[in-house]
């Protein structure tokens, strides 16, 4: 193998991939990466005013991009929005299911302890993480099994492997995301094909509109306290940057890896390995 085949196994032109949570920091430059290799990219919204932004940062690629009205809790919009995708780009290749997130009512604080947690706040955080998950992989998981392949990629987090404290729907609904892409990738390949392929990434501690206030001070970007003590633990000394994902998120839906299913990678900087001493 030379250097123009490893070229080519980057080299999505002419595929078409579905992506929930596609305006959000880590989603939309999963968008950008996947356009600038070639890709169709349907981008998922439930307001495509979102979007945007990152139509404009495409530049002339924005061809390639189609931002589509769609709620990861809602199969109907779902599976209208799947016919839209196929009537613009034809057949759907990929699925990225980056949608997720917590609830600041989900969260214990000293004025709001475990006990006291709203049941509807901690099920609105399993939906959007956990069902949100689940609902696309069914829709655009079922046109992959009628053609007998394609790529399921979710987006987990290293809260699956060591929670936080402070957010246990979160940590919990994300250890349901790792589950079930083990689950599902062994189903879709023994039931279905072996050429569908089900894995996901965990990422570690990355700034997003969601947790910035937590890590950082508004005023002088400084690390939290808490931050403080994530970036401690972490021994590449940083936060990460929507840019550490790609090489990860390429390589999974690529035919690089046309031998791993069922895996979760996590994208760290070692945080999961540092024990503290």
């Amino acid at each position: 193998m030379d250097l123009s085949d490893l070229t080519r196994l980057y080299d999505f032109s002419g595929q078409t991939i579905v992506i929930t949570g596609g305006t959000g920091v880590l989603g939309s430059e999963i968008v950008r990466a996947l356009v600038g290799c070639g890709a169709n990219v349907a981008i998922l919204a439930r307001d495509p005013d979102k979007a945007q932004p990152i139509l404009d940062l495409l530049g002339p690629r924005a061809s390639h991009a189609l931002v589509v009205r769609g709620d990861v809790l809602n199969q109907e919009s779902l599976r209208a929005a799947s016919e839209t995708i196929s009537e613009k780009f034809g057949a759907v290749h990929g699925l990225v299911n980056a949608a997720g997130g917590n609830k600041p009512q989900a969260t214990t604080t000293p004025d709001l302890s475990f006990f006291d947690l709203p049941a509807d706040a901690i099920q609105g955080v399993f939906d959007l993480n956990i069902l949100g998950t689940i609902l696309p992989s069914q829709v655009f998981g079922k046109t992959m099994a009628q053609r007998g392949e394609g790529v399921i990629l979710n987006v987990s987090s290293m809260n699956a492997y060591r929670p936080l404290t402070r957010i246990p729907a979160y940590s919990a609904a994300k250890a349901a995301v790792s589950n079930f892409t083990q689950w599902l990738a062994v189903h879709m390949a023994q039931v279905y094909s072996p050429r569908i392929r089900v894995n996901a990434i965990a990422p570690g501690f990355f700034l997003t509109r969601q947790n910035k206030s937590m890590l950082t001070d508004e005023r002088s970007g400084n690390p939290t306290p808490r931050g403080q003590s994530i970036i401690g633990h972490t021994p590449m000394g940083r936060f990460g940057t929507p840019e550490d994902l790609i090489g990860a998120v390429l390589w999974l839906l690529s035919p690089a890896s046309a031998f791993v299913t069922g895996i979760i990678v996590p994208i760290d900087g070692g945080f999961s390995a540092y024990c503290g001493v």
